[in-house]
């Protein structure tokens, strides 16, 4: 089963980093969080990548071509003009397509482009700015086992602020501090996709979060995948460094693979 990146995005709400690369390529711990997550589906078993391209996708094609340099120890001899790797670090065997689904394209637009590198077999799917510690082989056994044709992963969204109950008159009639009540389960992306999906999307302008979301919903063919673990998408530089901070201390909950 291929999984489809969404890496196409401007990451304007962490333009501190984003301005200069993609947010995908955003680094957490010396590496690209792109690369966390593949590094996640291949763990269970999952090693062919479409990822969906468009800002600086350049960037992204440029750092995959000198991935084995980037990973290995390495001899220039600028004597003679050549490169020698001389031990790959470390290896994946992955097959990645990279594909430029334009600059401004929707991601429902986007998902549509790569249609034709999916070909007619379920894929999944998530978003190339999250994080989490999703048991995928689970996942996908869930998504067989409903014969739906989408499957997205619910994970609880904590409140963080104070909850104020205001009246009719604009009065606060009560305050509290925030509590487990006031989660709210949210799509945390990593999903399983069947490929009758295509139909349900339209050009570059289709963002399918939104109508082909809500009409796989209406006609009872959008399931839910409940994840309990962790789960943290890299919106700001606050949240990058949250990530930054667990993976340095050898805390991070989402690497789940071994060296």
């Amino acid at each position: 089963m291929k999984v489809v990146l969404l890496a196409g995005g401007f990451g304007t709400r962490i333009s501190e980093e984003s301005q200069f690369k993609p947010k995908p390529m955003i680094e957490i711990g010396g590496r690209p969080i792109l690369w966390h997550i593949m590094k996640e589906y291949l763990h269970y078993g999952f090693d062919e990548f479409i990822v969906c391209a468009g800002y600086k996708q350049r960037m992204i094609k440029e750092w995959f071509s000198h991935y084995f340099i980037y990973t290995s120890d390495v001899t220039f001899d600028f004597t003679h003009g050549e490169e020698t790797i001389l031990e790959q670090q470390h290896g994946d065997p992955w097959r990645v397509t990279v594909v430029d689904t334009g600059y401004g394209t929707m991601t429902g637009g986007r998902i549509k482009r790569i249609q034709k590198y999916v070909g007619d077999e379920p894929f999944m799917m998530t978003y190339g700015d999250g994080v989490c510690d999703v048991d995928i082989g689970k996942l996908a056994a869930f998504h067989k086992s409903h014969g739906k044709l989408a499957t997205l992963t619910a994970v609880m969204l904590d409140q963080s602020k104070g909850v104020l109950n205001i009246g009719g008159d604009n009065a606060v009639k009560a305050f509290r501090e925030k509590s487990a009540l006031d989660s709210a389960p949210i799509n945390a992306g990593y999903m399983v996709l069947e490929p009758e999906i295509f139909d349900y999307l339209s050009g570059d302008d289709c963002v399918f979060e939104q109508e082909p979301l809500r009409r796989l919903a209406e006609n009872g063919e959008l399931m839910s995948y409940q994840h309990h673990g962790f789960w943290k998408c890299m919106d700001t530089l606050k949240e990058r460094e949250e990530l930054e901070t667990l993976w340095k201390g050898g805390k991070a909950p989402w690497k789940v693979w071994k060296e």
